[in-house]
């Protein structure tokens, strides 16, 4: 080694870098690249990215305010996804081919498109943090080389009317509401288990959907609705009078959980469904000793995930855009996002327009408009012989 590079770094401390013989023009390259990042704020230091992105990662998670139920899913992914693959290499060892390669890997072990989308977009965000702590240069994520995972959409097939009567009947007594709640107003099944007698407005109408039940920690909570979309949901007369009927069965229990944490402040709310012994409902537990049962006694051939619970609200949205309701408000009424999201997911249940396109342009394209004669023979031979 012939040639040594000193320099101060922009903390004021000493560093070099040393080169071999006829690598006099690599050396000073290598110095001008230094001063002109040092002037420009854009200097790294050339050991700050030799740190495990495991080691990151988890200094990454300890700082984020994510809602209590994030707080589990998002360590889950990273454990099961991204730590086998990317946890022992340093920050600054992981490049473009790197990423692709990941991304490779998960798809080989069969990982839902889905799944493999919500997990780039972690790592993604780890590593634009470790940019910002000026850790690395470049995210490799965002490189033009890598493609995105997309989540995909997959086509809903909403449940028939005989279904969703065949189910209600199976379901038991205490969890039949839980039909109306989904089917008949679009209720998340954390929703159905936070709601309250309070939450219906009457006079107005509606059903205001300011709560639900999770569970983290191995604790339930009451938390605000996914995404925090506090909404009023129009009541029909027809989830009204269920509502009345089961509420004289199966008067409403005060509950006390933790607000949006295990350690969170207690909260006492009156409860429209709640379990045989007044305990509010553990999803996992209504799923196994409700709802399966029911699905089984109703002749569900073969369930699916698609037949959960959910699907009352895939059967709700259905609906309501078979009877002309607009994307717009079908949005509102679920909770979504925005009406994007919702077109993509549901446009193919849309009642086609075909008719009503061939009724418009012939109520125009007619001999009433004038526009016969633009290409009339006659008109066309007249206008040749006044030529």
């Amino acid at each position: 080694m012939r040639y040594k590079v000193r320099y101060l770094d922009p903390d004021g401390r000493e560093r070099s870098k040393t080169y071999p013989d006829r690598q006099l023009s690599a050396a000073k390259a290598f110095l001008h690249e230094v001063e002109t990042a040092k002037q420009r704020g854009t200097y790294l230091n050339p050991n700050a990215g030799k740190i495990k992105f495991r080691d990151y990662a988890e200094r990454w998670l300890a700082g984020q305010s994510f809602k209590a139920t994030t707080r589990i899913s998002v360590p889950s992914r990273l454990k099961t996804q991204a730590y086998p693959f990317l946890g022992n290499l340093d920050l600054n060892a992981i490049t473009p081919t790197t990423i692709r390669n990941w991304i490779r890997w998960m798809n080989d072990r069969g990982t839902a498109r889905s799944y493999r989308h919500v997990c780039f977009v972690h790592v993604s965000a780890i590593l634009n943090a470790a940019v910002d702590d000026k850790l690395i240069a470049t995210n490799p994520c965002k490189a033009r080389s890598v493609t995105t995972p997309t989540p995909g959409h997959r086509k809903i097939i909403p449940w028939t009317d005989a279904r969703l009567k065949a189910v209600w009947l199976a379901l038991p007594p205490r969890a039949k509401i839980a039909i109306p709640l989904g089917a008949g107003s679009g209720l998340r099944q954390g929703e159905m288990f936070g709601l309250s007698p309070q939450d219906i407005n009457r006079d107005a109408r509606v059903i205001h959907v300011v709560r639900q039940i999770q569970q983290t920690d191995n604790t339930l909570i009451f938390c605000g609705p996914k995404r925090d979309k506090v909404r009023d949901v129009p009541l029909s007369d027809a989830v009204l009078a269920e509502l009345d009927t089961y509420l004289a069965l199966f008067p409403p229990v005060s509950v006390t959980l933790p607000w949006d944490d295990a350690t969170g402040e207690p909260t006492t709310v009156e409860l429209i469904m709640t379990g045989d012994h007044n305990q509010p409902w553990w999803r996992q537990v209504f799923n196994a000793t409700m709802w399966r049962p029911a699905l089984h006694r109703a002749r569900v051939e073969n369930p699916t995930r698609e037949d959960g619970v959910h699907a009352l609200r895939h059967y709700y949205a259905s609906a309501l855009l078979e009877g002309g309701v607009s994307i717009k408000a079908v949005s509102e009424y679920l909770g979504h996002a925005d009406p994007g999201f919702t077109l993509r997911t549901y446009t193919h249940l849309m009642p086609a327009s075909h008719d009503t396109t061939r009724r418009v342009i012939d109520s125009r394209i007619r001999p009433s408009h004038g526009l016969d004669t633009a290409y009339n023979p006659s008109n066309q031979k007249n206008s040749s012989s006044e030529g």
